[in-house]
């Protein structure tokens, strides 16, 4: 897991080959303006998906991992967002099969940790961070970036 200002975005390049593709990608749109929903930047490579939603409470919010994408959750406006984070390898309650289609697991583990995201920040989710998005109150606008492993 890695949360930073977009200003620092250049010093995650090496982590994927992807991820400075996607970082570029990103800044040729104004996401203030972008339809909720989902928006192919490079194909199934590379794409966003814009959500504007309210934020729920700790206890709503679960634990999910990815196989296939790199997450780049980018907040764009709105309220501070919090995530829940813990180790996937540690994780041993899995709520259902994992959802090849959408890539996607959840679990009923409690997170390790919190930590909160302001406007014009990003967090960066590996495969192997379980992450419980979507934590605060209020309403939000962000882009999360999937970025093919």
């Amino acid at each position: 897991m890695i949360l930073d200002s977009l200003k620092n975005c250049a010093a995650y390049y090496g982590l994927s080959p992807r991820i400075q593709q996607a970082f570029e990608l990103f800044a040729q749109v104004d996401w203030t303006k972008a339809e909720a929903g989902v928006h192919e930047l490079d194909g199934r490579t590379i794409f966003a998906n814009v959500q504007v939603r309210g934020l729920k409470t700790k206890e709503e919010a679960k634990l999910e991992v990815h196989d296939k994408y790199i997450d780049i959750q980018i907040l764009i406006e709105g309220a501070d967002e919090a995530f829940g984070w813990a180790d996937r390898a540690q994780l041993t309650q899995p709520k259902g099969e994992f959802n090849t289609e959408k890539d996607i697991l959840f679990y009923e583990d409690e997170p390790q940790t919190y930590y909160t995201m302001r406007p014009g920040q990003f967090t960066i989710l590996l495969p192997a961070d379980a992450h419980a998005p979507l934590v605060g109150e209020g309403e939000i606008r962000k882009v999360i970036l999937k970025v093919l492993v």
